[in-house]
């Protein structure tokens, strides 16, 4: 169905139906976010690669950042409806061939493919909201109900990952999308209304910046892995050279593309170029969370999948709790950022404590702590989206939300990629150390990996390793949890310095996008 430029307001029964459509294609992307978390331990240990443990996540997240974007622009010009389809499509195929994976390379390119799907659906479904809903308030209402499913499906998501990883094993992780896949296909086809803009525009994709995003990256996630175990050779510093160069030809190409990915208008605005850092940052801590903290539990603690998943859901489970919480309170405020302020205080203080007690939390603290991160989560991801519809101009909303939720991804490949080198190096190093000191340092060779810690040990193995390894590796994460806090951090005070959002006039009416004491500016004009 077409709905044309200037459509009446959707009746109840057809808005619910449509955004039913929406929600669970993005239930689609959610689960894969958390349900393989507490898989890839096992996953890692069956195929026998943990040296491609960050490249599971990241492989997936380099391809969404890619096609977030791309997506967003196609779907400003064409409507969204065809490529939430396309995208449901591919993610159902992709999570076929990754459960029919037989190596951990296969893997990888699986998830890529992966990604290109979920990246796709990100891109467009989340920038369906403005379209169908231009009013403030009735956007507001209807992104909760979308955070919150996007929520709950997160929230389950590790609780049946565990499940799933301990009585069937981690192949059914990914043969659930399957079935999911239909219906999502079948509600997208069904009920999603297709909105095509009327415009006489030709559309100018930029593809060549993409390809310079995707060299950036991964050159930069190469050059990150590479350096700790190679150091400063050759290989390695082409890398940091290419990213380097690949960047600053992208700052260059991007003021001069007829339709670039990233529009110098949205950057121009001040308001929105501090959203964008923190979506980076909050991805980054994000991520390293929800790949990191299955391996320290099951690891470090000994705990199974099932148990794991327990302590993973909180998390994810009380972002929909703060996104609640946050839509009662938000237009009672006169100064709305106060609610990701203290979302990140709560994500601060929830790293701070994961990072210093060690193993000797009890399983009570460690779900406190998961379900203070995710409450701060809770806080602070809504209202970054909000904040940016807010912001943009109305033709830029798609490539704004897009660039917003890309620019997440970003963060969380940086921080998964940067989590997974200090780890791997931090373990080992530490290893050498601990059993140096034990004088077993013959037995180094079985222990480098700390896969071997999810498997049950072999007998005759002296208790005493296994606990070093253990407290090697959370050491290991320990540290890269100090990096989570300082990223923390750094990213209240940006949001501290941010001048308030006005998401409604006095009255309490919606109005048009300004930041208080930038209001007397004059927008700058599109590219």
């Amino acid at each position: 169905m077409t709905i044309p430029a200037n459509r009446p307001a959707l009746p109840f029964t057809q808005a619910l139906l449509a955004m039913l459509g929406i929600s669970l294609v993005l239930m689609l992307a959610a689960l894969d976010q958390t349900v393989i978390g507490n898989a890839l331990p096992h996953i890692v240990a069956d195929l026998n690669g943990f040296d491609f443990y960050a490249w599971i996540g990241t492989g997936y997240l380099l391809t969404s950042i890619v096609t977030i974007p791309i997506f967003g622009r196609m779907g400003d010009y064409y409507g969204r409806k065809p490529f939430v389809i396309a995208a449901t499509l591919i993610f159902t195929l992709a999570s076929l061939a990754c459960a029919l994976a037989s190596d951990m390379r296969f893997l990888v390119a699986a998830r890529a493919l992966q990604g290109v799907g979920g990246g796709m659906l990100i891109g467009t479904a989340f920038a369906c909201v403005p379209d169908l809903f231009p009013d403030t308030r009735q956007r507001l209402r209807w992104q909760v109900l979308l955070s919150a499913a996007f929520s709950v499906v997160n929230a389950l998501g590790p609780s049946l990952g565990g499940f799933l990883t301990g009585y069937y094993g981690w192949r059914f992780v990914f043969y659930l999308n399957l079935p999911l896949g239909l219906l999502a296909l079948f509600f997208a086809w069904r009920y999603l209304p297709w909105y095509r803009p009327e415009t006489s525009k030709p559309i100018s994709l930029d593809w060549f910046g993409a390809l310079l995003i995707a060299i950036t990256l991964g050159s930069l996630q190469l050059f990150v892995e590479w350096l700790p175990r190679a150091g400063a050779g050759g290989a390695v510093l082409l890398m940091g050279g290419a990213s380097l160069g690949a960047a600053a030809l992208l700052w260059w190409w991007e003021r001069r593309a007829p339709a670039p990915l990233m529009p110098p208008a949205l950057f121009a605005v001040k308001g929105l170029r501090t959203l964008f850092g923190l979506s980076v940052m909050v991805g980054s801590v994000m991520f390293a969370l929800l790949f990191y903290m299955p391996l320290l539990f099951q690891g470090s603690y000994g705990y199974s999948p099932q148990d794991a998943g327990v302590l993973i859901t909180p998390m994810v489970l009380s972002i929909t709790l703060g996104a609640i919480v946050n839509s009662r309170v938000i237009s009672r405020l006169r100064n709305p950022n106060w609610l990701p302020r203290a979302g990140f205080i709560a994500l601060l203080l929830a790293c701070v404590g994961l990072s210093l007690c060690g193993r000797e939390a009890s399983f009570g603290l460690l779900l406190g702590l998961m379900l203070l991160a995710g409450m701060g989560l809770g806080f602070i991801l809504l209202n970054l989206t909000l904040f940016t519809q807010t912001l943009a101009e109305r033709r830029h909303l798609g490539i704004a939300t897009a660039l917003l939720q890309s620019l997440r991804l970003v963060g969380g490949l940086l921080g998964t990629a940067g989590m997974g080198t200090l780890t791997t190096f931090l373990y080992r190093r530490e290893l050498e150390r601990s059993f140096a000191e034990l004088d077993q340092s013959s037995a180094l060779s079985m222990f480098s990996d700390p896969q071997v810690l999810l498997k049950a040990v072999p007998a005759g193995i002296d208790p005493q390793l296994v606990d070093a390894a253990r407290e090697a590796l959370t050491h290991a994460i320990s540290v890269g949890l100090g990096g989570a806090v300082l990223i923390a951090a750094v990213s209240l005070w940006n949001l501290w310095r941010m001048s308030p959002v006005a998401l409604f006039s006095p009255s309490g009416s919606p109005q048009s996008a300004k930041v208080a004491g930038e209001s007397g500016m004059k927008r700058p004009e599109a590219e």
